[in-house]
């Protein structure tokens, strides 16, 4: 099996989205992982929003790439264009694979809460219908 670590800039939102939907979706997947450039914190709505469709994030942390060690990944996502630019150096036998995201955080200043939410819960649909097809996906990009 292939393990993946999904990236993004603060490993706050879009990433722990793709982690936890990789975990609730295909459990045969050694251990995903998710991790950011910098370290943002666990954003609460990201949490809520995954609670929402039953996928409870709330064992992940935010973290960067740097806690992660020696720990090797078959597959490395970036999940935004930033992450993209600026990622680390993976050794040769690593597979990148880039899918962006809009980032939900983004919609913090809208306004009501409601609204708010509404931006997280399309970008959380998003990453989970892309999820889904993951093992697919990265056989096509093999």
């Amino acid at each position: 099996m292939t393990s993946v670590l999904f990236l993004c800039t603060g490993n706050s939102c879009r990433s722990q989205m793709a982690e936890g939907f990789a975990r609730h979706l295909h459990a045969g997947l050694p251990e995903p992982a998710s991790a950011g450039i910098e370290q943002h914190g666990m954003n609460p709505r990201t949490v809520k929003v995954m609670a929402e469709v039953g996928v409870d994030i709330t064992g992940q942390y935010s973290k960067t790439t740097d806690e992660l060690g020696d720990r090797h990944f078959d597959v490395v996502v970036t999940v935004c264009d930033h992450a993209r630019e600026v990622c680390p150096l993976w050794p040769a036998a690593t597979r990148l694979v880039h899918r962006s995201f809009t980032d939900p955080a983004a919609a913090d200043h809208l306004g009501g809460e409601e609204e708010i939410l509404v931006v997280y819960r399309q970008v959380r649909d998003e990453i989970r219908g892309w999820i889904a097809d993951l093992p697919k996906e990265l056989s096509d990009h093999h």
